[in-house]
């Protein structure tokens, strides 16, 4: 089984923050321009949470006065659930799936060592079952035709 730290070397580790200051349209910004679904807060090293636009969609649907310019923090998910470099799609799945969440960061030790989305699990996991299928294939050719 293929573990987190695969998928990070095939899409790149640079995950997009904010700090606890800014604003929702700050982030959204960051978010259009990079076409990205989520961004975290961080303060220094320490994750305070993260905003995605499930976050977005929801404060706004609730709110009846709300501002681009309120803190980022007035609309963020905390506490923020993680995966570590070593564990596998499983049990990136079991966590996305429990908790209902899109994105996961990566910390490797303390250290934030990238961010996977469902969308990279979803693309890893179909790569795994066309290689099983191309595998059985070609074991079938060899060993009974």
């Amino acid at each position: 089984m293929n573990t987190i730290e695969e998928i990070l070397q095939e899409k790149g580790k640079t995950v997009y923050s904010v700090r606890p200051a800014s604003t929702m349209r700050e982030a959204l910004k960051i978010m259009a321009a990079q076409k990205i679904g989520a961004v975290l807060v961080v303060e220094g090293k320490k994750i305070l949470g993260i905003f995605s636009e499930r976050d977005c969609v929801q404060n706004l649907a609730n709110l009846s006065d709300c501002s681009l310019e309120t803190p980022i923090t007035e609309f963020m998910s905390s506490p923020v659930y993680y995966i570590t470099p070593d564990q596998s799609l499983d049990d990136c799945m079991a966590v996305m799936t429990s908790k209902r969440l899109r994105h996961l960061p990566v910390l490797d030790g303390e250290e934030l060592a990238g961010i996977i989305s469902i969308g990279d699990v979803v693309k890893k996991v179909l790569s795994e079952r066309d290689e099983r299928i191309k595998d059985l294939e070609n074991f079938l050719w060899v060993n009974l035709i």
